[in-house]
């Protein structure tokens, strides 16, 4: 560690926590989502810092479980409270009714509202004061996503002297579809208060640098490689593309435990005599699920071979479950899977298994296991760690993996999967056909080469490709102390 009091402090919407309301009252569980599978493994027992937002209300009083909670996940948590106005203009309305579906090329579903981007300023603005708060100049802040974009911002602002970088999680759009967006001169001039901003490929780095030049013809670009410097006027910002992975060895050993074992063996006798293809995603209409089923409809339809030796396993976990929107897409799923169970259900032999819930980590990789195939197939996706995760967990290496070209994971994955067209329901449904007769030489091979990508290019491997480039140190730099002690000034809310 550089000198003494250096950390890393993350700042993201959500801590890696949930509020849950038990019999006894408000409780703490572990978080989910890519951030905090990414993130968790990397910050634990390292003396860092997490802030970000609880998932409650502002008035609700979280001192007395903060503490408790810092110390199961090995850092320190500090919440940002919210007002419920905020979480609707800010969270539901600028993050996911702007820039979510205007960052997924889908920018008819945004809703511009001004009064969202002001809110949005103001959040931001509140997360500022709170890093400030718990942070100090040695610190490295490390903001990340499109919640926070303008936070450096907000932090010089307040005249707080901080070494900031940015990572964004989802895909940054061609300059086309970013023009749309009534703010697009304050979001780039924002993300460049940061010393280091974050993609997750190449072509989010160079869509980001084409949106620059759009509104200003003094950027100049300094370097080669992943990371580049760009230079306006006599600001300097270190751009670059550092693909997000996953903890390849901890996926790989749980999937080994007779736990996990027994349970794919269970799951694998209820399914007999069938090759089994996986599908993992958050209720999102980004994640093509619709399409995916009319797929494998058109495949039992074109290929009848497949009937009564395939099934697919769609497991779709639960979100924003209170916007129209989800919930129309939602009803669109069952529909779509009645229609089909309905069509081509034989005796002893259903279609589709189709599971609405949240599964817990040994029955998702149980289900890695279970499944000869995944398929990952988002209309646009800033990576998608379940095709890594699936790699990781098919140990036997006789797995195949169908995936979307426009999903991040395409760029590190595309030469041991089959490449798909998600809009194209031919080409998804071939694919199919092809990942059911494909030997298992070729099984073996494609997935071998997977397996090394996400072992070696794993998430220790993307967090010091980070850090190296915004401090030129890695994590040896930030040693775990198993018997961290903590000392915990509260946040009062």
């Amino acid at each position: 560690m550089e000198e003494p009091g250096t950390r890393i402090v993350a700042v993201s919407n959500r801590l890696p926590i949930r509020l849950v309301h038990g019999p006894d009252g408000l409780e703490i569980k572990p978080g989910a989502g890519g951030l905090v599978t990414a993130l968790a493994p990397v910050f634990r027992n390292r003396g860092g810092v997490w802030i970000g937002w609880s998932g409650g209300t502002d008035d609700e009083d979280l001192a007395g479980l903060m503490e408790p909670a810092s110390r199961e996940a090995g850092y320190r948590l500090y919440p940002v409270p919210l007002s419920a106005d905020e979480v609707g203009d800010y969270y539901y309305g600028f993050s996911n009714e702007v820039i979510w579906p205007l960052f997924h090329d889908l920018q008819t579903r945004c809703n511009f509202k001004p009064r969202y981007w002001q809110q949005y300023l103001n959040v931001n603005r509140k997360f500022a004061e709170i890093t400030t708060k718990h942070s100090n100049e040695t610190d490295y802040i490390w903001v990340h996503d499109y919640h926070l974009m303008h936070m450096a911002q907000s932090l010089k602002e307040l005249g707080t002297e901080r070494n900031t970088g940015f990572f964004l999680h989802i895909p940054f759009p061609p300059v086309d579809i970013f023009m749309k967006l009534p703010w697009r001169a304050q979001i780039l001039r924002a993300l460049l208060e940061y010393e280091l901003v974050g993609f997750q490929t190449m072509r989010d780095r160079k869509n980001f640098i084409q949106c620059l030049r759009h509104i200003s013809s003094g950027i100049r670009i300094s370097g080669r490689g992943s990371v580049v410097t760009v230079i306006v006027g006599d600001k300097r910002v270190r751009v670059g593309a550092f693909p997000i992975s996953i903890d390849h060895d901890a996926f790989a050993g749980d999937a080994e435990s007779k736990e996990v074992a027994d349970m794919a063996w269970y799951l694998h006798e209820a399914l007999p005599n069938r090759q089994v293809i996986l599908g993992v995603d958050r209720l999102d209409y980004t994640k093509g699920i619709p399409e995916r089923l009319e797929a494998f409809k058109n495949a039992l339809s074109r290929f009848p071979e497949l009937q009564e030796k395939i099934t697919l396993v769609q497991v779709v976990v639960p979100s924003r479950e209170e916007v129209p929107e989800y919930q129309m897409l939602r009803a669109e799923l069952y529909r779509l899977v009645g229609e089909i169970n309905g069509k081509f259900t034989r005796s002893g032999w259903v279609p589709i298994h189709y599971l609405y819930r949240s599964l817990n980590r040994y029955e998702l990789l149980a289900y890695y296991r279970l499944a000869e195939i995944a398929i990952i197939t988002p209309l646009k996706d800033g990576m998608n760690l379940v095709a890594k995760e699936y790699c990781a967990c098919n140990l036997e290496e006789n797995g195949v993996l169908i995936l979307s070209e426009f999903a991040g994971a395409a760029a590190q994955l595309h030469r041991g999967s089959i490449m798909v067209n998600p809009y194209d329901v031919e080409g998804m449904s071939n694919a199919i056909h092809q990942a059911f007769h494909m030997d298992q030489a070729e099984r073996h091979n494609r997935m071998h080469r997977l397996r090394e990508v996400v072992r070696h290019r794993n998430i220790f491997w993307w967090v010091n490709n980070f850090l190296k480039a915004a401090l030129a140190k890695d994590l040896r730099a930030f040693p775990a102390v198993e018997d961290y002690v903590f000392e915990i000034p509260l946040v009062s809310n």
